[in-house]
């Protein structure tokens, strides 16, 4: 056992108060030793308490040409074990580990033996970034994990390595960045902070941009821009900044603005009015372009007027403003606002309309009349609205065929009633009519009817239109209505007014998107037809028209009902002969009866989508393309299909694909969808 020395030099160090003997100083000379040997000596010497690694082996020579102190031999010893390839690390308990000093870093000090696990909130640097510096000198047991979300770093290790980590920590996790303000005079902070932004960007390994060493941040608001990051860095870009204001004075106080979305002509009143310039007047086609003459406007800070005046060159849609840098400046930036992609509106109706309607009549009607002498018997007959045709036109013209002369005009008019009232039976109609010995003339007519007709309309209009621009549709026709008559005397001079009537399928939208996707919609849709004349004698027009005007909101590719009617009636009508119709049986000659019926049900529904670029465009084109291309009548009997034969050959482009993924659009719905806006 080598405690017995150390126990008896403590005993002596008690007994005799003199200097320790590590105090003294010695002369080294070792040749070829073995180094746990030499290690041993220095500790006895020095004082100190040495942990040896096993992989601590072979031997070492060092002489020294005069004597050593404590701490100069302790240096010569640190000397002579990195010189052999170790080092010696203390453990934070005054005794060291003599180790290797290959991956010495991820040693920590074994003291205690104690292993924790520690979070590290990070508040300046990456936890990623900081994570790739910390593993080298975590232990071999160690543990490091990044937390992105939280920007916090989980460290798991020895508690003495965790001290240390701890104050590296503390050292790299330092706000090192200086952040400066730069006021803007002549030119705009949003081009600028773009052109600094390319020039300090440089391609990385991926040949992507990299991030410069200043983030460059343009505040509209104050035309300025914010640099943030090394000081160095940003005292560099300064003059820069400067030379780039200076020369954007320099340029003039003429600017040409070249408008990419928006339309000039809508722009240049906006202009005008946040100038306080007098606004033009709408041009009429074929103008040259309007201007606004130079009107002192509102002024300035520094007290000086401001003097602008702005025209648009229509040929190109450019803007032309002649101001000062300063409202240039101000009006750029107003101009970039506005002049953005606009998104478009899909809007699609579905107009749905079932009717049934059915009819059922029966009635008997008679007359029996004349005669002379002792035959005579008085005039009597049954004759009912509800049944046709009608038993007293017919026995009129009879009569008047043997009574009046051909040329009468009365014949004719008897005649004509009588056309017109067999014209008007529908159904079974059967009779018998003659005239007796005595004279006396007789008829019956019987007539039995029953209608059932049904109709379906369905017709789905649909529109593109841009946000908060009105558009319509019409697909029918021009029906002349009448509206003034004149004969003059003697039809001297005849005329007639005629007004036209748009007659079919019409829709009105005007949409506007909202911020939270939801589409205020104002819409009109109205489906018409022509029902018919009035009467047979008059020329008068009788429409059917479905008409519904109305603002709803709507989200985006959702389907709501717009307005509906459901109608359903009946009608009951019995027409009879007094006391005669309540025989039983027999009365049944001496009625007429006739019941009609009818039911509507009419529905309109709304969908709308936004579309947002191109990709939404092709899906929602592509379907309808293909859904007609589909059609029998395109497709010819060698399999070539005429509408793709027009779009290649006439328009010289593909025909549209639907994309294959990435579109913001819902999916296409199955079933025959309204293309192009074109109501089936």
């Amino acid at each position: 056992m080598r405690l017995a020395p150390l126990f008896l030099l403590l005993a002596a160090l008690v007994a005799a108060p003199v200097a320790p003997a590590y105090a003294q100083a010695q002369v080294l000379n070792v040749q070829d030793a073995d180094i746990r040997a030499f290690i041993q000596d220095v500790s006895r010497t020095t004082g100190y308490t040495f942990v040896i690694d096993p992989r601590v082996k072979g031997t070492v020579s060092v002489s020294s040409s005069g004597a050593l102190n404590r701490a100069e031999l302790f240096e010569v010893f640190l000397s002579t074990l990195r010189a052999n390839g170790f080092v010696a690390t203390p453990t934070g308990s005054g005794a060291y580990r003599i180790e290797p000093a290959e991956g010495v870093a991820r040693q920590a000090p074994a003291a205690g033996g104690q292993f924790a696990t520690e979070v590290f909130r990070l508040r300046n640097i990456d936890a990623q970034s900081a994570a790739e510096v910390l593993k080298p000198l975590v232990g071999a047991q160690g543990q490091v994990l990044a937390n992105p979300r939280g920007n916090t770093l989980v460290v798991a290790d020895y508690a003495d390595n965790l001290r240390r980590i701890r104050s590296i920590i503390a050292q790299i996790d330092v706000d090192r960045a200086t952040t400066r303000a730069v006021t803007l005079r002549n030119t705009s902070a949003r081009e600028v902070s773009s052109v600094l932004t390319t020039l300090m960007s440089t391609p990385g390994a991926d040949g992507k941009p990299g991030r410069g060493p200043v983030q460059i941040i343009p505040v509209e608001s104050s035309n300025s821009l914010l640099l943030r990051g090394d000081a160095d860095a940003i005292v560099k870009l300064l003059p820069i900044i400067e030379d780039l204001d200076q020369r954007a004075r320099a340029t003039g106080s003429v600017k040409v603005i070249f408008l990419k979305n928006a339309n000039a002509e809508q722009l240049l009143p906006v202009l005008q009015q946040l100038l306080g310039l007098p606004v033009s007047a709408p041009e009429t086609s074929g103008g040259s372009g309007a201007a606004a003459q130079p009107v002192a406007a509102a002024p300035a800070q520094g007290g000086e007027g401001i003097r602008a005046s702005i025209a648009r060159f229509p040929g190109a849609n450019a803007l032309v403003i002649n101001a000062s840098p300063d409202t240039q400046t101000m009006l750029a930036e107003v101009i970039a606002q506005l002049d953005v992609r606009r998104e478009q509106v899909l809007v699609e109706a579905i107009v749905v309309e079932v009717s049934d309607t059915a009819a059922r009549e029966l009635g008997v009607q008679f007359v029996l009349g004349g005669g002379s002498g002792d035959g005579a018997m008085p005039f009597s007959v049954t004759n009912y609205s509800n049944s046709a045709p009608n038993i007293l036109a017919l026995t009129g013209a009879i009569v008047g065929e043997n009574s009046l002369p051909e040329s009468s005009g009365s014949l004719a008019a008897l005649r004509e009633a009588a056309l017109s009232s067999l014209l008007g039976a529908t159904g079974l109609t059967t009779g018998v009519g003659g005239q007796l010995d005595s004279g006396a003339l007789f008829g019956v007519i019987v007539n039995a009817v029953r209608r059932d007709s049904a109709s379906r309309l369905l017709s789905t209009p649909s529109i593109l239109t841009l946000n908060n621009q009105e558009a319509s549709i019409l697909v029918g026709q021009e029906v002349p209505i009448t509206t003034g008559e004149v004969l003059g005397s003697a039809n001297s001079n005849p005329f007639r007014t005629i007004q036209r009537q748009n007659v079919g399928i019409q829709l009105t939208v005007k949409p506007q998107i909202n911020a939270g996707g939801g589409i205020t919609l104002s819409i009109k849709q109205e489906v018409s037809s022509v029902a018919g004349a009035v009467t047979a004698a008059s020329p008068e027009l009788i429409f059917n028209k479905r008409q519904l005007e109305t603002t709803v909101l709507v989200d985006d590719g959702a389907i709501v009902v717009l307005g509906g009617l459901l109608d359903e009636n009946e009608r009951i009508s019995l027409e009879r002969v007094p006391f005669l119709s309540d025989i039983p049986a027999l009365g049944e000659l001496f009625k007429s009866r006739a019941r009609s019926g009818g039911r509507t049900n009419l529905m309109i529904f709304i969908r709308t989508r936004i579309i947002r670029g191109a990709d939404d465009a092709q899906a929602v084109t592509a379907p309808r393309y293909d859904y007609l291309r589909r059609e029998t009548g395109l497709t010819s009997a060698n399999g070539g299909n005429a509408l793709d034969a027009v779009v290649q050959d006439y328009l010289r482009t593909s025909p549209p694909v639907a994309p294959s993924a990435g579109s913001t659009m819902p999916a296409a719905q199955s079933g025959p969808p309204a293309a192009g806006g074109v109501p089936r």
